[in-house]
């Protein structure tokens, strides 16, 4: 594996965010290699989406210190907008403009914020259609798409803005249980391609099988860092003992 001291594209230092009295992050680090898969697990409220969404300043941490492909995020535009150009994120829910078709969807990104001509978005969006499997159904809408279908459209969508980083945030979590291992056969393949990927999501086996490092939080910290099969069967921590415990129940 990549050494994080001379490949970290995500550096997080002793990061702190609140909502109101609730305290979401306390003194959060976390370093992510290039290349690297991440998976962030714990319990409901623990701090898993808000870490997710600091990254790519969904979110505006309260204190410490967040680096992302080379840029501190300090809270300026042209921080903003260098990180979004590099980072894509696909989140619980879909997010699609209903009113748009598939490949509409996909080219609206790279021709608004990269310039990009019709021509030329339009044959990317077909390349990432291609690459989520779902290649026949560019010129449909968004409703008339099954939810494994609307959420490898929306990979496909964050893969046309070709960034370096990729964040997941549940991406399973809205599906009928069904259609998840489709969306899941897509997020492996996308990780055997090198990319780098931080992934918030329950899917164990998903974990097991892609991630170099599992991250458990419980309580806005993080509580365990190991690798997939160290966390799984021999995991240090009684909290993450028991979140295992009850998890691997159902």
């Amino acid at each position: 594996m990549p050494s994080t001291e001379t490949l970290a594209v995500i550096r997080m230092s002793q990061v702190s965010k609140s909502f109101g009295d609730f305290m979401a992050l306390k003194a959060v680090s976390l370093d992510v290699s290039a290349g690297e898969r991440v998976v962030v697990c714990g319990p409901s409220g623990s701090g898993k989406s808000t870490l997710i969404r600091c990254i790519n300043q969904l979110e505006t941490h309260d204190s410490g210190s967040i680096e992302v492909d080379g840029v501190l995020l300090d809270g300026s535009k042209a921080a903003l907008e260098r990180i979004r150009r590099n980072v894509g994120m696909v989140f619980q829910q879909f997010n699609l403009f209903p009113h748009l078709s598939v490949l509409d969807n996909l080219t609206l990104g790279p021709m608004r914020s990269r310039g990009m001509g019709r021509e030329e978005a339009e044959a990317l969006a077909h390349r990432y259609l291609e690459r989520v499997r779902i290649p026949e159904q560019a010129a449909k809408m968004p409703r008339q798409l099954s939810g494994g279908q609307q959420q490898r459209v929306a990979i496909a969508r964050a893969l046309c803005m070709e960034p370096r980083i990729m964040l997941f945030d549940e991406p399973t979590s809205a599906l009928d249980p069904e259609t998840i291992g489709e969306v899941l056969d897509t997020m492996v393949e996308l990780a055997e391609t090198g990319m780098t990927m931080v992934c918030v999501t329950h899917e164990m086996g998903f974990a097991r099988r892609v991630a170099d490092r599992m991250v458990f939080m419980d309580q806005g910290e993080i509580v365990e860092v190991a690798p997939p099969e160290a966390f799984f069967t021999a995991p240090e921590s009684a909290r993450a003992q028991d979140f295992l415990r009850r998890l691997l129940k159902h």
